[in-house]
């Protein structure tokens, strides 16, 4: 039998491919390899499959499955799901987001939601024309992403095709070329307006609006292509109801899940590869003709023996709440249900996000912490148990942005504190009651609240630097050394396909499918 958080060893010596990590593009790479008739093994450190896109119960004696490290799907192409046969329902969210303020000493906020959103612009800066500029701007992000997502899953195009696909240049300016920065000064005026477009651009990424490197602009761009809209839509049941069905689809086309098996060493001449792994029972090896790396470059690079990437640093502050209700609103023309189901942005204004950067590349936390919180249960209550259903209860979740490893390095347990107080501190200042005042509580009668810095994130999931990403997005067109689908690497039998793969990223499973098909030859 094997030891407790090992599923049996592997049933054969040699496999067609072996896939190392069941995070979610190893289990969408381990699938299409299995549908396409290949044998394949995966091997998963963990004692569960999933990886980052997990739903848990992180709070103890309460019934309420969050979705603890990863939250919405927008990059996700539906054609993967259809392949898979992956019955997954995402909802669209009715509210795009809120962002409050206070303006000549009144509580107010912009909320974009459908045909509110105009009358919630001219409330805020009293005439339209912000509101105008707003609908210019995403239209023309829109037309990118309808030209741009679709290529996501094919070969890589040149730069000049992708170019040439878009066929506007000044959308190619705009987005490729110039710091967003720019656009956005020069599209609207007010600093809140601003501050909610640059956001796009800095999640999960330490970076200025000016940055000459254009690490804002890689992110900016994949938060706005995903689904050809730029929506972001949430996954009923939770992002765990996503990788448990990927699992499944995956098992039922014949793959082998090993979890509670740790990859230790990868050997390869090219043509066929050796993977020696490690389980609580001792060590073992298979033997593959490919091997697919579901884990970051750097632990590629590990265990391949090789050289490593630049390291990667993180930038997140991720907190998980259960509240017994939802705190009430300083601003008395939006409802708490509108204002949380959508992004709740909180200190986000234009000039207070380069101010946070600023604090924080000078190694000081950010005295005004910017985040992003989210509601999964108003948009799908099914996380919850019948009666914190019933009884009103709510998930929250936070994402805060520019706190980059280095701020927790020397006293890890105090920064995150500190941290994470100021942050809620930011947010209680646009509340009618402390948010405290709403946390619910665990069996042992402890705060129903969870914080995990990039050092957290590292440690329990092996990102490196707690970096989401895996490092650095890149464009999605082809460079000296991309390869045909940007998940070759210098060995013919060995594919990246997880998030560090060219146009990796976010829950998409983009590099997963881009993987297989590097392998299949297609």
């Amino acid at each position: 039998m094997p030891a407790p958080g090992a599923t049996p060893a592997p049933t054969r010596a040699a496999y067609d491919a072996v896939v190392i990590g069941g995070g979610h593009n190893g289990l969408v790479a381990a699938a299409y390899l299995a549908r396409a008739g290949r044998s394949v093994l995966l091997l998963e450190r963990l004692d569960t499959t999933g990886g980052a896109a997990v739903s848990t119960r992180p709070f103890a004696g309460v019934d309420a499955r969050l979705s603890r490290y990863s939250y919405l799907v927008s990059l996700l192409p539906r054609h993967i799901l259809r392949d898979l046969g992956i019955d997954l329902t995402l909802r669209r969210r009715e509210v795009s987001s809120y962002t409050p303020t206070t303006r000549s000493g009144r509580p107010t906020g912009l909320l974009v939601a459908g045909d509110r959103t105009r009358e919630s612009f001219a409330r805020l800066t009293g005439s339209d024309r912000e509101f105008d500029a707003w609908q210019r701007f995403y239209a023309t992000t829109r037309h990118v992403a309808g030209r741009v997502f679709p290529t996501l899953t094919e070969p890589l195009p040149t730069r000049a095709a992708l170019r040439a696909r878009i066929g506007d240049d000044d959308a190619w300016r705009t987005l490729f070329e110039e710091p967003i920065g720019r656009a956005i000064e020069a599209h609207f005026d007010d600093d809140l307006v601003r501050g909610v477009v640059l956001t796009d651009a800095l999640i999960g990424t330490f970076a200025d609006a000016h940055d000459p490197g254009l690490a804002q602009n890689r992110c900016f761009l994949y938060h706005v292509i995903g689904g050809g809209t730029g929506d972001w839509d949430v996954p009923v049941g939770g992002m765990g109801a996503l990788t448990d069905a990927l699992a499944t689809a995956a098992r039922t086309a014949g793959a082998e899940l090993a979890t509670g098996h740790e990859a230790l060493a990868v050997e390869t001449d090219g043509r066929t590869a050796e993977v020696r792994f490690r389980t609580p029972d001792g060590e073992g090896t298979v033997t593959a003709d490919q091997v697919l790396v579901g884990a970051s470059p750097h632990v590629l690079a590990d265990l391949l023996g090789a050289e490593p990437p630049p390291p990667a640093e993180g930038a997140q502050l991720k907190v998980n709440m259960l509240l017994t209700r939802l705190p009430r609103l300083r601003d008395p023309h939006v409802d708490p249900r509108d204002a949380f189901a959508g992004t709740f942005h909180i200190a986000e204004g234009y000039g207070q996000l380069a101010a946070a950067h600023a604090q924080a590349a000078a190694g000081k936390l950010p005295a005004a912490p910017p985040s992003e919180i989210y509601c999964h249960s108003l948009s799908d209550p099914s996380v919850l148990g019948p009666d914190l259903a019933a009884s009103g209860h709510h998930t929250l979740t936070l994402f805060g942005l520019h706190a980059p490893a280095r701020l927790f390095d020397a006293d890890h347990d105090t920064a995150r504190d500190a941290l994470l107080a100021a942050a809620l501190a930011e947010l209680d200042d646009h509340l009618a009651e402390p948010l405290a005042d709403c946390l619910a509580r665990d069996v042992d009668g402890r705060p129903c609240i969870e914080a995990k810095t990039p050092q957290d994130i590292a440690r329990d999931l092996r990102m490196p630097g707690g970096h989401i990403f895996h490092g650095g997005l890149a464009f999605p067109y082809a460079t000296e050394d991309s390869g045909r689908w940007g998940v070759e690497t210098a060995h013919p039998n060995v594919f990246l396909c997880g998030a560090g793969a060219m146009r990796g990223g976010g829950v998409s499973g983009v590099p997963g499918h881009n993987a297989a098909m590097a392998a299949l030859g297609r």
